[in-house]
């Protein structure tokens, strides 16, 4: 990626003009905003590949973008995605270029595009050998029900997108997830299902993770219980790039999948790691995932920044972030079909983001990512909105909902959408304890009554949100509005000047898990760790 000015971020031009601002602004009400200016909505709102993007229930003015707009420009944020495009090894810390563009672009012209256009040509001949029945278990029965063995982006992301398009979901094929080493996971997914119509998909690169690797030889040990050895071929397939240690499995080379190094597992659904939506689906429906994912990718990489949805998302965040000191990002999905969307962002935002040094190895003196949660409305109206509305935390929201409903029900789809707007409305506005007081006052209230209880019934409002409608929940739809969020995370490393596409932080635990599961399986009593360790250990010894 192109160096930066040496001077850290926060001592930039832009960014000093941004602290000055924030003294002004941090006094002022969105809601006056739209009083003074009758246009504001047409002003800070656009429309780009499948996405309606409104900020302008945003605490920013015309200022405040220009001034967010020269910070994008003061951190050269068109060349590094341009670098990213472009193949250059922006993955600095382990040298790798970060292509997973290449995995939806319609190209064949690359090496990366050509070996993703193979793969994606063998997924298609498989996923209709299964679909039409000739892909048989070991008794001759079809397949009815496959399940991905997997964990973090091998799992999160398919099991988001296949349950957000159940209205595509194939007739025949049903598919389940695990992902959790807890036995319990795998036995209740199973616990239904007949070993002779199931199938397996292994989704891991190096075909070593501890997690996965349980899962597949529990899972290899359930089918063994009605089938031979020789009968495993027909049950199990892989997304790995270590085929000698899938084939000792029992998994024919034939049927390995490949996964490459310039795609990280957050951002890999687009891969084979997407085995399971196609085969739950079509091929068809994953080929239109990938489209509505490179109409984002052409947006991201051509729009002037001042229109492009990805960088204002970005400046947003950071504004908050950096400038209110706001810790938090709830998401807040108004389809029922996207509840597994705030766990996908989760990761792909606090394993890009969370990260506390430079791309140089400086210590990052800023905060850099938030922390992410959410819910699917209307569900979290009556559990954590009571926080959002009236907690002393500013918690900046995402609503994202769809302008039609594909399970028809039309007047129940517009309650839903009435009260996405009204939260989002409520968050901004809020109640002020004269309106309060009022209000009691005309349900019957005596004045001393009323005074006494307005204080509760007040709601600061002036809390930001943005909301980013789709007309329909379709695969292509679907497509912009994860790949939207893939290239706000980039966009946001850029300004911070952090690697997003490493997750150092993750090893720790896995290396210290080997010595703690030494400890926890063999007998005796454990003193080799710190005190809170071994008095745990030795607590669940007793019961083993």
């Amino acid at each position: 990626m192109p160096a930066q000015d040496s001077r850290p971020i926060q001592q930039s031009p832009p960014w000093r003009a941004l602290e000055a601002h924030h003294k002004e602004i941090s006094q002022q009400k969105i809601a006056d905003f739209f009083v003074s200016d009758p246009q504001r909505f047409e002003r800070f709102s656009l429309q780009a590949a499948e996405l309606y993007f409104d900020y302008s229930k945003h605490l920013i003015n015309t200022e405040t973008l220009d001034l967010l707009l020269d910070l994008a420009e003061a951190s050269d944020i068109q060349s590094s995605i341009a670098a990213m495009f472009s193949g250059e090894k922006i993955n600095n810390t382990e040298q790798r270029p970060v292509l997973h563009t290449a995995l939806r672009s319609p190209g064949n012209s690359s090496d990366a595009e050509q070996a993703v256009q193979s793969t994606l040509d063998k997924m298609q001949t498989f996923t209709e050998q299964v679909q039409n029945g000739n892909w048989t278990g070991f008794t001759g029965k079809a397949i009815t029900d496959v399940v991905n063995i997997g964990i973090g982006g091998s799992d999160l992301g398919p099991a988001m997108v296949y349950t957000a398009l159940s209205p595509f979901h194939a007739s025949a094929i049903r598919c389940h997830f695990v992902s959790n080493v807890d036995p319990a996971h795998l036995q209740q997914t199973l616990a239904d299902l007949d070993p002779a119509s199931t199938l397996f998909i292994v989704a891991s690169k190096t075909f070593t993770t501890l997690e996965t690797l349980q899962n597949a030889q529990a899972a290899r040990r359930w089918v063994l219980s009605r089938a031979s050895e020789t009968d495993l071929p027909r049950h199990f397939v892989a997304v790995s790039s270590n085929i000698e240690k899938a084939a000792e499995f029992g998994i024919s080379p034939d049927n390995i999948f490949p996964m490459w190094d310039w795609v990280g597992g957050r951002y890999s659904l687009w891969s084979a790691i997407g085995l399971p939506i196609a085969l739950g689906t079509s091929m068809e429906t994953f080929r239109e995932l990938l489209a509505g994912a490179h109409s984002m990718d052409e947006h991201f990489r051509h729009a002037e920044l001042k229109e492009n949805i990805p960088v204002l998302m970005a400046l947003l965040s950071i504004w908050y972030a950096n400038f209110f000191h706001a810790e938090t990002q709830v998401i807040l999905p108004y389809a029922q079909n996207l509840q597994l969307l705030p766990a996908f962002l989760q990761q792909l935002e606090m394993e890009s983001l969370g990260k506390s040094v430079h791309r140089d190895g400086t210590k990052l003196e800023l905060d850099s990512g938030s922390l992410v949660w959410g819910s699917a409305g209307t569900n979290g109206q009556h559990s954590f909105h009571q926080l959002l509305h009236q907690g002393t935390h500013l918690v900046p929201a995402d609503f994202i909902a769809c302008a039609r409903s594909l399970a028809g029900e039309t007047g129940q789809h517009q309650h839903l959408l009435a009260n996405c707007f009204a939260q989002s409305q409520s968050l901004m506005q809020g109640k002020s304890f004269d309106e309060a007081k009022q209000e009691l006052l005309s349900q019957g209230m005596s004045k001393e009554e009323a005074a006494a209880l307005a204080p509760h019934k007040v709601i600061s409002g002036n809390k930001p949100s943005s909301t980013i409608l789709l007309q329909e929940l379709k695969p292509k739809a679907l497509g912009s509005l994860i790949a939207a969020y893939e290239h706000k995370v980039f966009a946001r490393s850029i300004v911070l000047d952090i690697n997003a596409f490493d997750q150092w932080g993750v090893e720790l635990g896995k290396v210290l898990s080997l010595d703690l599961f030494k400890a926890i399986s063999k007998s005796g009593k454990c003193g080799d760790f710190d005190a809170s360790t071994n008095g745990l250990i030795n607590f669940c010894k007793q019961f083993s």
